[in-house]
């Protein structure tokens, strides 16, 4: 099966913007190519002081997101799309796609991505490669495939974070735009008793399932294909949604639904210039605003139903 492979190109200081308005297009199957810090991150990642010739000449000044369009969906609405909203926020760009092989999509990504400490005790490891768990740590095997989440991005970071504070052995746990499964299975492997996530698309379900196997949690959650929670049922301690601005404001009429008295909503997934708009309207929605956590020019919300 081909997709379509959209690539764009942007300076660094606006890859995160450029990103988050990527992710309007799918919310899921996105990377960014970024060499600007390689220097400083090499060592860290790869525990060598050397660094290839090849990666020292790679373009620093520039940034390359990496989106997928299913082969049913026309590209150039995505690329309309992503012209016009780059132009609205003045960022300069340019834009290409051509066609993938789904395998080579869903492998690409494995160069990026390496074992990521996250807060005081989780450790997110990728299934290929190998880590030896050290005391106090809780690690997290995850094979993200197409699928969102990996535990690098700081939408995502934070959501984790803030789930190492507020879960406990009674948490029964809601995750909206699940992704890969990686809070959901997060919040398993912290102690919760059980959770389902939710996502609009079925590869990122049937990934969830596969890593909440691996992670020998999959007795305890449930991963459902919807659009946000039409086909949730019951209660929850926690609700976490790690999608974007837009989405998270549609979803807040329906949250009371689901979320018990006193219980924690986090919210992600939310650039910095739309901050106050979020907080704002989770406040009008009759929650107390407890915490805000800002990463890299991204927003996580912590907030309580009254």
């Amino acid at each position: 099966m081909q997709y379509n492979e959209i690539k764009v190109k942007v300076n660094t200081k606006d890859a995160e913007t450029a990103a988050a308005i990527a992710n309007l297009v799918v919310p899921y199957g996105l990377y960014i190519e970024d060499y600007s810090d390689i220097e400083e991150l090499a060592p860290q990642i790869a525990h060598v002081d050397l660094i290839e010739q090849e990666l020292l000449e790679r373009d620093r000044e520039h940034a390359i997101i990496h989106l997928y369009v299913a082969p049913e969906e026309n590209p150039l609405e995505a690329v309309s799309f992503l012209r016009a909203r780059l132009d609205a926020d003045g960022i300069a760009h340019t834009i290409q796609w051509e066609k993938v092989e789904e395998e080579d999509w869903a492998t690409a990504w494995k160069q990026f991505y390496h074992p990521t400490h996250v807060g005081e005790h989780l450790v997110v490891c990728p299934s290929w490669e190998p880590y030896e768990r050290q005391p106090g740590e809780v690690v997290l095997t995850l094979d993200p495939g197409m699928a969102f989440g990996t535990g690098t991005h700081e939408t995502t970071r934070l959501c984790m974070e803030l789930l190492e504070e507020v879960v406990t052995p009674e948490t029964r746990l809601l995750d909206v735009g699940t992704g890969s499964g990686i809070l959901a299975v997060a919040a398993l492997l912290l102690g919760a008793q059980s959770a389902v996530g939710v996502d609009i698309d079925e590869v990122a379900v049937r990934v969830a399932r596969e890593n909440a196997q691996q992670n020998g949690v999959s007795d305890r959650v449930a991963f459902l294909a919807g659009d946000l929670t039409q086909r949730v049922e019951g209660s929850y301690q926690v609700v976490t949604a790690n999608i974007v601005a837009d989405v998270i404001l549609r979803l807040l009429p329906d949250l009371g639904r689901f979320l018990l008295p006193q219980g924690t909503f986090i919210a992600s997934g939310i650039i910095d210039t739309r901050e106050q708009e979020v907080a704002d309207a989770i406040a009008a929605a009759g929650y107390q605003v407890l915490e805000i956590r800002r990463m890299g020019g991204w927003t996580a919300i912590r907030a309580q139903r009254d």
